[in-house]
């Protein structure tokens, strides 16, 4: 869409501010001694006496002027003739030329702003301007500028000249030009000649006019005197002013064309051709006055008329091909074609059409097929926005947002608050936004997706705001809108008989969430919502669901202040009452608590209204108030019957539960006291003593009682479920007593229940309730607890789909009063938890004896990190070395390499970022990385860590050198008869450097059959910091591997030094439990390049003690814990994590245990040994500990990740063990017959294009967004949605849940339902048995013929055919370039498929179908890892150069023009008529594909245009260019791969219009001027870095490119790219370049 255009305003010309005469020079010239004999030779000349020209000839009347032109004068002037001799004698008689030529510049144009009105004067200035040029006494180069600026002094208004800094008043332009720093030049304007030129497609900006005081023009009042009479004279008669303006033009075009009859220099040409457009564009504004004194109208008199011709005469003189003086681009983005007034003139009309006609060109190629249809998902971790441009660092955080952008036709992406309140209702892109509501409403992303996206409702707003929000990109009304469509979608639902109450909770929540935040206006809404319950063509309002929905948010302040103080609020209670429906017909002997709940809705409604104001009690339904008082009563029974408002919420019935969560809406606090009392009614009890507690230490502790199950909680309040969270954490975090784990895990289920309407970053909510209250002893163990194995998978789902390094961080709002423009505060989810967590560790890593705080700590970051799933930051600054510990900056290292590998870096800010975030995490660290490690790492990483020294040999050498001295030490402290005393000795007077080799040397001890102390080993190892202990670990590592290998050359048994070694190690962990596991193992994995080391690994994991830790952690657990409503039991803290963790601690665990500390280490070690080749091993471990797996909170984002990263690398076992983790048969949304093909005894035959085809419909159905509204327009949409749901439940191996959603905590990870099921098509791929090649190939030949696949399937004549031409299809090129039906290529890729209802179950058109499968395809291959890209690029390829009419070389150009404009329609419009074609649909699939590619993976995308070269026909060429055009807006923020690409480009058009390519029928340059303007447009896209501005210049690295790659070309077409070079005789834009206008000064 194009953005507006504003008033036009005086314009003037622009040139560079060296360009400006001093000061001291003007008053030079003025009284230069030729002077007054010049101005006398011209006077004579001009039949002018003395007296003649110091008067003012305007001010005599025009019929007085047009006498004095045709009287009889007997002082007849000399013949012209002689004009050129007298002037050559006169110069003789001044020596300095250069002077004499300005002032001869001078004089003449202050005569042709007198004369321009007097026809003979006007004649012979003319002449004399031809004469004096002609023979090199003027130069047209400082002549043409001097004039110009002086016409543009006499048009500005009165007191106001030639601004200096700008040309006019401030206006978008697309131009460049600025005037070069020339001696001769004397314009004053420094300013850009085209920076009146409006931005293409972009939203206008207001002008601004420069102060009076701005005009230094260099010609003076004295030189030009009537110019201040003219002004005098506009002020008394505008109209004769306007017209001695017009003559002013037309004599300065005339001099002009004779100017541009010469060669003048590129900078001439700008200056000129800016004046002529800007006299174009200011035609009808009066001249001298102000707007508010314009005249109504403006008449075009005669005068004007002839001058605008001329005007138009110049510009084509310019902009013509044959000189090519100007680039027809610059005419493309000037603002002339948006002229609001224009004049009824053939010229000028047809002039304006032909800019349209080339900018429509230019569009062409720079939007992607079926633009409309790309919409965010929510189906991947992050939505690639075109919003901001590259901005470095953090800075960008405070921006918004932009999910969708509104792109112009030129591709630039429109967004702000303006632009989105002035999208009309019913337009493209209003229905595009509603496309992206529905479907957030539907899917439900994170809050902060929406905290970004919308903004408050005016309504709402505690003050004006000062200006539009730059990244909002929906209005209030559109929320409104989308809103109340969905709530009547979810009701038409409910009156279809589906079982949809869970999708109603999470509209609920999300509904609340965005009332609170005041993002929908109540009034509006309501409005809205009665309208359509009002016009709906049946009686939709069955059931009270919009009552209970308007229940959930009535306690919201702003809702509450609307229906107690708005002037409206009894109108819109009336209408809140009219939602109302009594069912009559409940069945009392079969009633559920939601029917109770609706049932009662309405009366506990209608007393909250009652309570808001009296004026509207009269409207409430009494009968409502009197089935009121059962709840009363019913809540009065219940607490006489329980005591003390006590309820037993283990032996609720339905009844009773339905009537609790009617107590929620209606009496809210004693419901909650009723929860909490319940929590304490088990009383307190004493802690149990530890063998380290002292025994006056005494620590209260709440007996167990069970948890409250999700199914009551569901139908809960929001606002009770808000106070109880509130109360809970008061209680939990605040209290005295250590809760009870049944109340941690009500809080935990809380949260996860409602996860729009109750996340809170714990850290900051917590202290900002109580600063101190982290140093509690217990509350961060216990919050790090929860936050590790509870709501890991909260904070991750929570995670914004977001772009840009400034994105990453979500951020937190205090909602208690609605912000103007929803400022975040940083603070938030996973990263933003990742930091507060390592200010943790970055605390006590050093402290001594605070293991178990610091290891929970680091093993939180651990899975914090690994969760990940984007490029994050290690500090939020990228100064100074990291705060994580050694074994989190290795784990760092992994992340970035998964993440990078199998996601990609999303945008170029992180691919510069990279290298300075590597050398930050690696500044501290030491480690190096095997090659077989290394050998998996993605380039960017293994290039980085390739050249890094492995110290191992020096860190052995430092070991061998201070061993006598560290084991004379242990001998001493670790000896059987060694004094307890002597510990404090070795803590206080041994070195650091020694300490680190303690456990090193106790193992050597031991490795000499030597018994040593446990005792002091264990107490010395508690009262290191944990940072020691890590230190000693990896010490310990490295010199027992190593004396392993030299004990194996001295000829021991390497399997007895492994039992050895295993022994020993079974005494640190098992036996006396001196070190953590998880450490020990990582630091082993890290040194697999050693040949004992993974061997000792497994070793370890296979030992009978670890065995039944785990089976006793796994037996006490469910994975899912949000469904255990057991009896909780503790878990003694000595039992569950050790002597060394829990030495001298006291606050018993939760959640926490040994076995779950390993959840994040397992996928590591399974990651080392699969780079080890030891996939049988790997498929061991993972047999052995898959019930363990199965606790880990985003096992399948590991699934997703580990197939990804090692794909083509798995054996099918250990993939079909992989995949097991999934609990495939109940979990997993897997295709029906995925199954049987992954377990396929023939491999290496791909499955058919019926199982691709399917995979494809159920993305369209489950992912990509639906494209209307299913409560408006379409009823069969009503019909679509619910197959849905029955589709989804039904399915082999589906969700098996009956609701159509699943509610947040069902589905934790990924984190939603679209992408849970878009990652299961990846992961479905990703384990198929076959190539790559195979799968692409499917997959593009299914869209290649999907329009036909899917009219055969709809007509019932099955697939199994062949995907033929329909009839309805065109077979020739000028008809769509359709492929013929009997295409051998088409029929053996249909072979197989059968499906005759396949368009029936997308509840679609085929037509609609079709274009959206396309979509879902490119969406998909976008998931995959790059070996899939680079088929697709070839398969693609391959069926374009195969089509039939592209290969005929026969075929007329014209025709094939034609065939490819066919071709190339967006397949949404060409599958209207049944005209798709295979080269559309693939050009749509690879422009989807584009959409969705992070911008690494960007940088492959020139591989489909390498395999179509050589091209060999403008055809071809069209169709590269119409491939890569779309991807501009992006490449332009990485310029080395915007400039690789645009040399592909130039490269590709020199195939066809090379000086040495060989073309069967060449073709004239002019049939490309579409592609030529293009080329403009993409350099001076990249110079802007974005969407072209009035600043946008080329920049000299690219001008230096093309000008090397125009060379290949033809002399035609490199004439018309002459100015994309860098030289300033021939290039305007390296004649105004900045930087070229300075080398060449």
């Amino acid at each position: 869409m194009d953005g507006g255009h504003g008033l036009r305003q005086p314009m003037s010309p622009a040139t560079s501010a060296s360009a400006v005469v001093p000061q001291q020079r003007q008053m030079q010239l003025h009284h230069h001694s030729a002077r007054p004999a010049i101005a006398d030779l011209f006077t004579l000349y001009l039949g002018m006496n003395s007296k003649q020209r110091a008067e003012d000839p305007s001010r005599e009347s025009s019929n007085k002027l047009q006498k004095r032109v045709t009287a009889l004068n007997r002082d007849l002037p000399p013949r012209d003739e002689q004009f050129i001799s007298d002037y050559e004698q006169l110069r003789m008689q001044f020596p300095d030329q250069e002077q004499l030529q300005a002032v001869t510049e001078s004089v003449l144009i202050s005569f042709v702003l007198q004369c321009s009105s007097h026809a003979p004067r006007s004649e012979f200035l003319l002449f004399a301007t031809r004469c004096l040029c002609a023979r090199g006494h003027l130069r047209w180069d400082s002549l043409l500028p001097y004039l110009l600026n002086a016409v543009s002094s006499v048009e500005a208004p009165v007191g106001q000249g030639v601004p200096v800094t700008s040309g006019g008043p401030v206006t978008p332009s697309s131009s460049v030009i600025t005037m070069p720093n020339a001696p001769n030049f004397h314009p004053s304007n420094p300013a850009s000649p085209l920076s009146v030129m409006n931005t293409i497609g972009s939203p206008t900006q207001s002008g601004i006019d420069q102060p009076a005081g701005a005009n230094v023009s260099p010609i003076k009042a004295a030189e030009f005197s009537s110019s201040a009479q003219l002004g005098a004279a506009a002020r008394g008669d505008q109209s004769r002013r306007g017209v001695e303006i017009g003559y002013l033009h037309h004599l300065s075009c005339r001099i002009l064309l004779a100017g541009l009859e010469s060669n003048l220099k590129p900078a001439t040409h700008a200056v000129i051709f800016q004046h002529m457009v800007n006299w174009l564009v200011n035609w009808d504004r009066p001249h001298n006055m102000d707007e508010a004194d314009a005249m109504p109208t403006w008449r075009l008199e005669k005068p004007l008329h002839e001058w605008m011709h001329l005007c138009l005469d110049v510009i084509w003189i310019l902009v013509n091909e044959e000189k090519c003086q100007i680039p027809f681009y610059e005419l493309v983005r000037c603002n002339l074609q948006f002229l609001e007034n224009i004049p009824d003139d053939e010229a000028l009309v047809s002039i304006i059409m032909e800019i349209h006609r080339r900018r429509d060109m230019v569009c062409m190629h720079m939007q992607m097929l079926d633009q409309h249809l790309h919409c965010p998902t929510f189906a991947t971790h992050r939505f690639l926005s075109q919003s901001y441009p590259s901005i470095a660092g953090e800075s960008v955080t405070n921006l918004r947002y932009s999910p969708i952008t509104y792109p112009s036709v030129l591709g630039e992406p429109l967004h702000g608050e303006d632009l989105a309140n002035s999208i009309p209702k019913g337009g493209l892109d209003w229905e595009r936004a509603l496309r992206c509501l529905r479907h957030a409403l539907r899917t439900t992303p994170s809050p902060d997706w929406w905290r970004r996206v919308l903004l408050v409702a005016p309504c709402y707003r505690l003050q004006p705001q000062p200006s539009s929000t730059p990244g909002a990109v929906f209005s209030p009304d559109m929320i409104g809108e989308a809103v109340a469509d969905r709530t009547i979608e979810l009701l038409r639902l409910t009156n279809s008989e589906t079982q949809c109450w869970q999708d109603w909770l999470l509209f609920a929540d999300i509904f609340f969430f965005l009332m609170k935040s005041g993002c929908i206006d109540f009034l509006d809404f309501v409005d809205k919502l009665a309208s359509r319950v009002t016009n709906s063509d049946q009686q939709i309002l069955r059931s009270n669901h919009v009552t209970w929905l308007l229940a959930q948010i009535i306690r919201i302040e702003i809702v509450m202040n609307t229906l107690s103080s708005d002037p409206r609020k009894v109108e819109t209670t009336r209408k809140i009452i009219s939602f109302h429906k009594e069912d009559k017909t409940l069945d009392a002997n079969n009633i559920g608590p939601q029917s109770i709940l609706l049932d009662f809705i309405s009366s506990s409604q209608t007393l909250r209204i009652w309570s808001f104001n009296t004026s509207i009690r009269e409207h409430l339904n009494s009968d409502q108030l009197q089935k009121g008082k059962q709840i009363d009563e019913w809540w009065k029974q219940m607490t006489k019957a329980s005591g003390e408002r006590m309820i037993d919420f283990t032996n609720l019935d339905e009844r009773a539960t339905g009537m609790f969560w009617v107590l929620s809406f209606t009496m809210a606090q004693p419901a909650c006291e009723a929860v909490m009392n319940w929590f304490t009614s088990a009383g307190m009890a004493d802690l149990i003593q530890g063998p380290n507690m002292q025994p006056n230490e005494r620590i209260m502790m709440m007996r167990e009682t069970y948890p409250l199950s999700m199914s009551l909680l569901s139908g809960l309040s929001i606002n009770l479920c808000l106070k109880l969270a509130f109360q809970l954490e008061e209680t939990i975090f605040l209290g005295q007593a250590v809760p009870s784990i049944a109340m941690v895990e009500t809080y935990v289920r809380l949260l996860l229940i409602t996860p729009h309407s109750l996340f809170r970053p714990h850290f900051t909510t917590l202290t900002q309730r109580s600063p101190s209250i982290l140093s509690k002893s217990g509350v961060s163990l216990l919050l790090l607890e929860i936050l590790n194995y509870r709501l890991l998978p909260l904070y991750s789902g929570v995670e914004l789909q977001k772009r840009g390094v400034a994105t990453q961080v979500l951020f937190f709002w205090s909602w208690s009063a609605p912000k103007q423009a929803l400022s975040p505060k940083k603070v938030g989810t996973c990263k933003a938890l990742m930091y507060d967590v390592t200010k943790i560790i970055s605390m006590i890593k050093g402290k001594r004896g605070e293991h178990r705080l610091f290891r929970l700590a680091e093993n939180l970051c651990m899975n914090l990190i690994l969760s990940l799933k984007d490029f994050f930051f290690v500090k939020k600054e990228l100064k100074g070395p990291t705060e994580f510990t050694e074994t989190l900056n290795r784990i760092t290292i992994i992340s970035l390499a998964i993440t990078i590998k199998t996601r990609g870096i999303a945008e170029v800010e992180h691919m510069i970022y990279l290298q300075p975030l590597l050398e930050q995490i690696m500044a501290t660290s030491q480690h190096t990385w095997s090659e077989k490690t290394l050998r998996y790492f993605p380039p960017l990483i293994r290039d980085f860590l390739m050249g890094r020294m492995d110290k191992r040999g020096q860190a052995i050498q430092a070991w061998q050198q201070a061993e006598t001295t560290v084991i004379n030490q242990c001998n001493q402290l670790l000896s059987p008869s060694a004094e307890p005393n002597y510990v404090m000795t070795y803590l206080s007077h041994s070195f650091p450097q020694h300490r680190q080799y303690l456990c090193a040397g106790a193992w050597m001890l031991m490795n000499g059959h030597l018994e040593i102390n446990s005792a002091n080993l264990a107490r010395v190892l508690r009262e290191f910091s944990p940072e020691e202990v890590t230190a000693n670990i990896y010490t310990m590592v490295d010199v027992l591997l190593h004396h392993i290998q030299f004990e194996v050359q001295r000829g021991h048994l390497a399997q007895d030094l492994l039992s050895k070694a295993i022994t020993n190690l079974s005494f640190f962990i098992w036996t006396h439990e001196l070190l953590p596991l998880d450490i020990l193992l990582l630091a082993l994995i890290d040194r697999d390049d050693d040949p004992y080391a993974l061997r000792l690994v497994i070793s370890l994991l296979e030992k009978p003690e670890l065995q039944q830790r785990v089976k006793a952690f796994c037996s006490s657990r469910s994975p899912e814990h949000w469904l255990k409503n057991q009896h909780p039991k503790r878990v003694e803290l000595q039992k569950a994590l050790g002597n060394h963790l829990s030495w001298k601690d006291r606050y018993p665990p939760f959640f926490d245990d040994i076995a779950a500390r390993l959840l994040p280490v397992i996928p590591l070690i399974i990651y080392r040994l699969i780079e080890n080749d030891a996939t049988d091993i790997a498929d061991r471990v993972l047999a052995f500990y898959s019930s363990l797996l199965a606790f880990h909170p985003l096992r399948f984002t590991f699934v997703r990740d580990i197939l990804a990263y090692f794909y083509g690398h798995l054996p099918i076992k250990l993939i079909g063990r992989i995949l097991n983790l999934l609990g495939v048969s109940t979990k997993t949304p897997f295709s029906e017959s995925f199954a049987k093909y992954l377990v396929s005894s023939n491999s290496s035959v791909c499955p058919p294009p019926e199982y691709f085809a399917n995979l494809l419909l159920n993305l369209v159905n489950n992912v990509i967004p639906p494209l209307s509204s299913k409560s408006k327009s379409n009823p069969a949409d009503t019909t679509r949605s619910t197959f849905n749901k029955h589709h989804v439940s039904s399915q082999p191996g589906g969700i098996g849940n009956n609701d159509g959603q699943r509610a947040f905590y069902q589905n934790q990870d990924p984190g939603s339902y679209t992408q849970l099921v878009l990652e299961t098509a990846a992961i479905e791929i990703l384990s198929l048995p076959v190539s790559a090649a195979q799968i692409v190939s499917s997959l593009v030949q299914i869209i290649a013929h999907v329009q036909a696949m899917l009219i055969q399937s709809n007509s019932g004549q099955g697939m199994s055919g062949g995907l033929g031409q329909s009839s309805g299809l065109p077979t020739s090129p000028s008809g769509g370039g359709a492929e013929p039906a009997g295409s051998n290529q088409t029929n053996s890729a249909a072979s197989g498929i059968n499906a005759t209802n396949f368009v029936s179950r997308s509840g679609y058109s085929s037509q609609q179908l079709s274009v959206l499968m396309i979509q879902a395809c490119g969406l998909l291959l976008a998931q995959l890892p790059p070996e899939f890209h680079m088929q697709l690029y070839s398969e693609a390829a391959r069926v374009i150069k195969d089509c039939w009419w592209l290969a005929d070389s026969s075929r007329p150009i014209k025709e094939l023009d034609s065939a490819v404009g066919y071709a190339l329609l967006d397949p949404t419009w060409a599958s209207q008529d049944n005209t798709s074609t295979a080269i559309g649909n693939i050009v749509a699939l690879l422009h989807s594909f584009f959409s969705n590619l992070p911008q690494e993976w960007l940088e492959s995308t020139h591989t489909v245009i390498k395999h179509l070269r050589p091209v060999n026909s403008v055809a071809m060429l069209r169709i590269a260019f119409r491939i890569l055009g779309p991807l501009l807006p992006r490449l332009a923020f990485a310029r080395p791969l915007f400039m690789k690409t645009l040399a592909l480009l130039f490269n590709v058009l020199g195939d066809v219009f090379g000086k040495n390519s060989q073309v069967p029928n060449p073709v004239e340059a002019s049939e490309i001027t579409d592609i030529i303007d293009f080329l403009h447009h993409a350099v001076m896209y990249e110079g802007q870095g974005g969407p072209v501005q009035s600043t946008s210049k080329p920049k000299l690295e690219i001008l230096t490119l093309c000008g090397k790659v125009i060379e290949i070309l033809r002399p035609d077409v490199q004439h018309l790219l002459s100015h994309l070079k860098t030289d300033p005789n021939c290039s305007i834009y390296a004649a105004t370049h900045p930087k070229l206008v300075q080398n060449t000064s």
